[in-house]
């Protein structure tokens, strides 16, 4: 019997998302609940395992993680975009890699949950009533205002559709974004300092990459209004961290709107935990019923024709 192991299964769902029942017939399942941070125990725990399921970007897979996995012979992640995991290690050792599809509109409901909790004072009112007190929030409207979308990918068209829906001036920026591109969805292609120095909501929608590490820092965040939210549902390091809390502490834009961060899980004494000015979700943008269920079936589905190729019953 083979060893198949699925990591950061938070919510303990992964065996309930999809049939696993023709995979058991030739490998033992283990399911692990908990995230590892420490490499060496992380180490002794994969060591056993001929397959793994992870979930994008949980738990890093580099090569010298490999290189310690010698029985490790096939990886099913969810979605093409995982840059936690060093493909070219995984080739050179022999190891299949598969990917998943993914769904848009998890991640785009929740950005826009993102913007209306941070402009309408959400989280405050919340539990406002319900420690008993009434209305100590004047809510700021977001029809009207300007939106400006960093990255018109997939995600960011679904956002801007959203905000056009709402009433919303749209506009974007991209390095390489075609205005005549742009103009085909209503959205006004801009320089990069005019997005930041005129918007009232900026969501951030690109790709992680070398270029893009860090592509919104103190300069950018200079530019902003004081009343303006910066908000990331995309991955933490496009933001420079440092440069974020500084100007939330300073209190020299409005807040920001957080679902994606540098380290995953959050520390525990993580300013963006407590500062007044974030409201902060624990990356749940894709954890979705719909999503989930396209993530395990699709890793199912992909285990079963592997197994079948490799290890012909």
């Amino acid at each position: 019997m083979m060893k198949l192991a699925i990591l950061d299964d938070y919510q303990s769902v992964a065996l309930t998302m999809a049939d696993w029942s023709t995979i058991r017939a030739q490998a033992e399942i283990t399911v692990f609940t908990d995230h590892l941070e420490d490499r060496a125990a992380l180490i002794e725990r994969l060591r056993p395992f001929d397959i793994i399921c992870v979930m994008r970007e949980r738990t890093m897979f580099d090569a010298e993680l490999l290189a310690a996995l010698p029985k490790l012979r096939f990886i099913a992640s969810n979605s093409a975009a995982n840059a936690a995991i060093d493909a070219e290690a995984a080739a050179a050792r022999g190891i299949t890699l598969t990917h998943t599809d993914y769904l848009l509109y998890g991640t785009t409901e929740l950005t826009w949950g993102l913007i209306l909790a941070a402009t309408r004072r959400l989280p405050q009112e919340i539990n406002n009533l319900r420690a008993g007190r009434w209305q100590e929030h004047i809510g700021q409207d977001i029809h009207g205002r300007r939106l400006g979308i960093v990255g018109l990918g997939n995600f960011g068209k679904a956002v801007a559709k959203v905000g056009q829906a709402f009433g919303m001036e749209v506009i974007a920026w991209s390095q390489n974004l075609d205005p005549a591109h742009a103009a085909e969805f209503g959205v006004q292609a801009v320089d990069k300092e005019t997005l930041f120095a005129t918007s009232d909501i900026i969501s951030v929608h690109m790709k992680l990459s070398a270029r893009s590490h860090h592509m919104i820092g103190a300069g950018e965040l200079a530019l902003m209004k004081e009343t303006a939210w910066l908000i990331n549902a995309s991955r933490g390091p496009l933001v420079d961290e440092a440069a974020l809390i500084a100007a939330l502490k300073a209190e020299r834009i409005g807040g920001a709107g957080l679902d994606t961060f540098d380290h995953e899980p959050l520390a525990i004494d993580h300013p963006f935990r407590t500062l007044p000015n974030v409201v902060a979700t624990p990356h749940i943008g894709f954890v979705t019923e719909d999503t989930y269920r396209l993530f395990y079936g699709q890793m199912v589905q992909k285990i079963e024709l592997w197994l079948r190729e490799t290890c012909p019953v």
